[in-house]
């Protein structure tokens, strides 16, 4: 098995996510509906949740070189 996926991948709430990338929860939805942010998996009508690994590679992806 490989380093990566040896760990469950973890389903985090808007509160985590916000906590993680440092956007509030209109502009991430923003971006989701831009195609530019990792979309929630709907458990039911009224929850989302995201894959920690896609924000974690959202982050990567969107850090400024050198730092």
């Amino acid at each position: 098995m490989s380093e990566g996926t040896d760990k469950a991948d973890r389903l985090l709430r808007i509160v985590d996510v916000k906590s993680l990338v440092g956007l509030g929860k209109s502009k991430i939805y923003a971006l989701v509906a831009e195609g530019a942010f990792p979309k929630p998996y709907k458990l039911s009508p009224k929850a989302a949740r995201w894959s920690e690994r896609e924000i974690v590679a959202w982050i990567e992806s969107v850090r400024l070189p050198g730092r």
